[in-house]
Formats: C-alpha cells, structure tokens, sequence
C-alpha cells in the first residue's frame, strides 16, 4: 500500500488518536493533530496545489525545519502526483537555487527562517510559479503566498488522483552544496518499501511511539517513522537534541523507540555520568529500542549504553539516500555479538562485495558494497551518466568498501569517496579546499576526514602557507567564517600538501601522518 494511502488508511482507524506531537522544549511549546487532521491537512496541501495547477510529474521545493506541517505537507505534495522536493536547510542560497533549478521546481515551499535566502534568489527560479510562506503572517513576503491561508480556504476532500508504484514521488538531493549536485529520484514504490523494510527490522505495533529528532528532508529519519506510519503508530518530533529534552520526551510522551545519532547517545551518556541528570527523574522503563545510524557506530559507545540501559534493544542501519535511506543492512536487534559491524542484507535485500570488475570477492576479502533490492533508486534525475556508473543491472554500488565475515556479516572498511560524515551530515572536502586556496597567504590545501568518537568523523585542514608568508590559526578560523558552520574545519593542521605526479592530492599519506 503507497504512503499516501497508508494515511487515508490511519484516518479511517484511528482518526481521533494522536498521530503527531510536536515539542520545542526551547520554547515550552507543545502541539499535536490526530490521523484525520494529518490526512485532512494533507488534502488540502494537494489541493491547493492543484488549484495552482500543480499536476503529476510536476515538482514542489519543500523547505522546512522539522516541525508539525513537515509532514502533511510532503504528504500533500505526494497526493497531487507531483514530486516533492525535500532541501537541507543547510543550503546556502545559491545552493537552493542549483536545486531548485535542476528540479524544474514549479512550486517553493518555504518557512520563516529561509527568507533572507529565499529573498536573494527568487528572481532567478524561473520555473517557479508559486512561492508559499510557512510562518507568521507579519514576516510574510510580498511575493509569498500564506500556507495557513491557503490551509483555511481549500478543499479537504481526497484529491483522487490514481498513483501507482512505479509513479516517480521525490527528489533527494546529494549534493546541493558542489557544482554539479545530483538528485535521486524516487518512486512511490520506493518510499512504499521502506515502510515493509523498517516495520520488518524493528516490529512496530499501534502502541509503539517513534521520536524523531533527525531533520526530515533526509531520507533516514522520516523512513524509520515509515514504521510505525504502517501501524498507524504516534511519533513525537523534538525541536532540539540536549539530553534533558530527549530524556523528557521519553517520558513524558511514553516513547518506545528512539532513532539516534553517535553525537546525541554520547551526550546522553555524558549527562549521566556527569550528573547533570539524573535518570530517577524519568519514566523510562517504555523504552524499548535505541538504534543509530547515518555514521559508523564505535563498539565502545554501544557498550557503555548496555550498560546504562540493559533493558534496550539495540540496532544499527545502514543505508544511503539511493536505497531509500536506511536499512538495506542492518545489524538486527538480535546480534549484540557483532557490535561493529553493519550487518546483514535488510528484508528483501541482497548484498555483494565486488570487486573493480563487478565480480564477487571471497568472504573476508575487501570490495565495494553493491546492494539490490526494493528501495534502489530510479535513478539521478537528468543525469544518465552517472545513474551508469552506480547501477549495474539493478545493483547499486554503494561507494563503500566493506568485507563479509564467515557468518555473513558486514563490515565496512573504507569510503570510496572522500566524503567525510560528520554527525551523519555529509562534508565534502573539493569545497572547502577550493574556499581555503582563495586565501592570499594559502598556497594549497587538503581537507581529510579523521575519527572522532562523537561524530565519527570531523574534517581536518591541512595547510601549507605560502614562503615568506605567516599565518595564524586564528586567522584562518576567522576566514572560514565564510563557509557553512557545519563545514568549517574542526581541526587546522599546518603543514605540506603531497601530490602525486598527476597532482592528486595523497590523502592516505595525510591521514596515516594525522591519525597517528
């Protein structure tokens, strides 16, 4: 059953129960709408947009933090058959408008916090019709119409527009931070799988409650919601990620399963051992599940939470924005013996490790992860290329290495790319090497991914000053105050930047010199 259907269906159910709570504990706010508040909100979402002349195949640029309208507006876009367009609302504006550009986009969604960018653009997305402002009416542009206006004036009912499995539903960008961002293109039958996959993995019931903290326009969080969703299940989503927020929400909202971050489960932790709370304070015998993911998971962290919480299952997933978000491996709440590894193919997965020629390797060899299954892509919107390089007759290459051991678990080695993931967000090096080689006194630089026990990873700059030149550290901090904060190199290193006779960058001499 498509997602869009699966709503209708809760609404049918149980449409005075809570579907969704919202907490800003910064703020002391709390709001919530039952399944047919959800289902009818989205109907007017769709609605509207057909009104605007929104119709299948067209695409909607939704731009939101996590909040209580994320969902039924994405759901809404879905009803129309348009594709909606969910953007990191990290994107810088000229980030915004690659993607939006690439997408054809003929609809903006935005909230409050993106009109400065938004401003700085909007002359320049010529396929955009309709700019629509999620906020409060005084902040409302001129050229923007009102979400809660048009919320008011449209027309509940089911749309019926016929959608069918193979129907293309979103667009995920990758990458709309580099030159040539890509965009994963995604079916209803896709975002229908990860449904089956994630309610497989983790037994959902209608009395489960998900809290998701992890923002909604990545894949990983809102398909773990997918979830309970089959089960006309409650999620709560928190507006803020301090331990006393979430331990609070636990327990005030009786939550059962809780999707983390290696950062967040450390921190919890911490806020323990430190003190700062105390657990005595909390309802938290509900809590069934702790599972992580978007970053590689270090054994010793999971240890210490068995500890703390001996009563917990424990999964972690693996996945990519390609697969449909998270679980085409996944460790499986049962296999606490193989903490460290990522797993095992997820339900209706198939998994190789294959080498340069797309062959197989032995069990214990190192390849690159291709995986099949459901929740594989359609393919790059606009960019046959590359969809080529990635999708082998149905198997995707993942960009991973990894290595299957005897009992057929796997274990990932090394990324293909240099892509650094830092608390589950992707960093990607070329941008922030080009940012510091505008540098007057910068003559080259290289940017490498080193461990961290909190965020997996954290980028690391190293420099090489020009001769006769000097340079501070200081300096250089203050330079990279031009770059996204969460690209901002978390560690400068001064130092050469070796080459190959190609001038590639030698990044594995730099990081056996700096792990060290």
């Amino acid at each position: 059953m498509l997602i869009t259907e699966l709503l209708a269906q809760n609404a049918r159910m149980y449409g005075t129960e809570i579907a969704l709570v919202e907490r800003a504990p910064a703020v002391g706010g709390r709001v919530e709408i039952t399944w047919g508040e959800f289902d009818e909100q989205a109907n007017r979402v769709a609605n509207w947009l057909m009104k605007k002349g929104v119709k299948k195949g067209d695409k909607v640029v939704h731009l939101m933090m996590n909040c209580i309208d994320w969902l039924p507006a994405y759901f809404g876009i879905l009803r129309t058959g348009a594709l909606a367009v969910p953007l990191n609302f990290r994107f810088d504006a000229p980030a915004l408008k690659r993607c939006t550009r690439i997408a054809e986009a003929k609809v903006f969604l935005f909230a409050e916090e993106f009109i400065e960018r938004v401003d700085s653009i909007k002359d320049e997305l010529h396929s955009v019709e309709s700019f629509v402002f999620l906020g409060e009416e005084k902040l409302r542009p001129p050229y923007a119409e009102s979400f809660r206006t048009l919320l008011a004036s449209s027309d509940g009912s089911a749309p019926g527009i016929g959608l069918d499995p193979s129907d293309d539903a979103a667009l995920y960008f990758t990458s709309g931070t580099t030159g040539d961002p890509k965009a994963i293109l995604l079916t209803h039958g896709n975002l229908e799988s990860a449904c089956y996959v994630e309610n497989g993995h983790h037994q959902q019931t209608h009395e489960d409650n998900f809290l998701c903290i992890p923002p909604l326009y990545h894949t990983g969080a809102k398909m773990h919601w997918f979830g309970n969703l089959l089960v006309g299940a409650k999620a709560v989503i928190l507006k803020g990620v301090e331990p006393r927020w979430i331990l609070e929400a636990v327990s005030e909202e009786k939550v059962t399963i809780v999707w983390l971050l290696v950062p967040w489960a450390i921190d919890i932790l911490f806020a323990i051992q430190s003190g700062e709370v105390d657990l005595g304070d909390y309802e938290l015998g509900q809590w069934r599940l702790m599972h992580i993911g978007a970053q590689p998971v270090p054994p010793s962290v999971i240890k210490e939470w068995k500890k703390v919480f001996p009563h917990h299952r424990y999964d972690t997933n693996y996945g990519l924005t390609e697969s449909t978000g998270p679980g085409c491996v996944h460790l499986g709440m049962g296999n606490m013996h193989k903490v460290g590894a990522i797993g095992v193919p997820g339900l209706g997965y198939e998994i190789r490790v294959v080498d340069s020629a797309n062959n197989p390797v032995e069990n214990g060899a190192i390849g690159e992860l291709a995986v099949k299954g459901p929740g594989v892509m359609k393919g790059y919107f606009k960019n046959p290329e590359a969809t080529a390089e990635v999708l082998k007759e149905g198997w995707l290459l993942t960009g991973d290495m990894a290595r299957r051991d005897e009992e057929g678990f796997l274990w990932l080695v090394d990324r293909k790319k240099d892509i650094i993931i830092t608390g589950g967000e992707n960093i990607y090096p070329v941008e922030i090497e080009d940012f510091l080689q505008d540098h007057p006194d910068i003559q080259d630089a290289a940017v490498i991914g080193l461990p961290s026990l909190r965020l997996g990873e954290i980028a690391a700059a190293v420099v090489q000053v020009k001769p006769g030149r000097e340079l501070t550290l200081e300096e250089i901090n203050r330079f990279c105050e031009g770059l996204p904060r969460y690209k901002r190199p978390r560690r400068i290193l001064f130092g050469q930047v070796p080459r190959n006779p190609t001038g590639k960058i030698e990044k594995p001499k730099l990081r056996k010199l700096y792990e060290a």
